[in-house]
């Protein structure tokens, strides 16, 4: 038996990195997961995959920055399955500009893929979740929720805004959802390969007591935690799982 039995689980940026190893994680225990991304050719693979392990998921191709594609995610999922269990926020978008130079287009592009999808998902997919009794929502929020870093001022000032949604949204939707945030520190995905890999970073590998890269699976497992029954009494927390880094 799988920890997510019957689950309905729809996982924002899930096409690579922490997203596609936590959908293909949730669908061995048991849920049916929708798959997001950007890249269709992506989304299927992982989809492909899922369904050659035996299990079930579909995907939808979305752009979270878009009201409208938040909407088709809702919509593809309630058609195809009818009804959400699990909600993991996870889609995100990094902005390396120094604080003078951020214009509002990029401003505004950071805020709406890292904390405005996952409001706009959670209004949705929440009136399902409290009239069932009973539903989860993860948050991928980041150690930089917990301090500043020059260059990265849109990116920082989001994460922020999302530590505080996770709280709202465990505040406000109890006792029926429960809300908590994952906090990954420096972990392998395209996301960090885009800035040069986690050899450009060797810093962060530095101040890490485990020295080493985290991987999609890192956080995969925390989510699968955070998800299930297993932390029943968890909520409104951040978890962070960063090896450390932030000590």
């Amino acid at each position: 038996m799988g920890k997510l039995d019957g689950k309905i689980a729809i996982i924002t940026g899930s096409t690579s990195g922490m997203g596609r190893e936590t959908a293909k994680l949730f669908a061995s225990e048991g849920a049916k997961v929708v798959v997001t991304g950007r890249n269709e050719e992506r989304a299927k693979a992982v989809v492909d995959d899922i369904k050659n392990e035996g299990n079930e998921a579909i995907y939808v191709i979305a752009d979270t920055s878009k009201r409208e594609d938040i909407k088709k995610i809702f919509d593809k999922t309630i058609k195809t399955y009818g009804t959400v269990d699990i909600l993991f926020n996870n889609a995100g978008m990094l902005s390396m500009s120094p604080l003078l130079e951020v214009t509002d287009e990029e401003w505004q592009k950071v805020f709406a893929v890292n904390v405005d999808s996952a409001l706009y998902l959670t209004q949705l997919v929440a009136p399902i979740m409290k009239e069932k009794g009973k539903g989860t929502i993860i948050n991928t929020c980041s150690v930089a929720s917990y301090g500043a870093h020059h260059g990265f001022a849109a990116y920082v000032t989001s994460k922020h805004a999302m530590m505080g949604l996770t709280k709202s949204i465990a505040w406000e939707l109890g006792p029926e959802i429960r809300c908590n945030g994952i906090a990954p520190g420096l972990i392998h995905t395209a996301m960090v390969d885009s800035i040069g890999g986690p050899s450009a970073l060797q810093q962060m590998i530095d101040q890490c007591p485990v020295k080493r890269c985290g991987e999609g699976d890192d956080i995969a497992h925390v989510a699968l935690f955070l998800a299930s029954d297993d932390s029943s009494f968890v909520d409104g927390q951040i978890l962070k799982v960063d090896g450390g880094f932030e000590i």
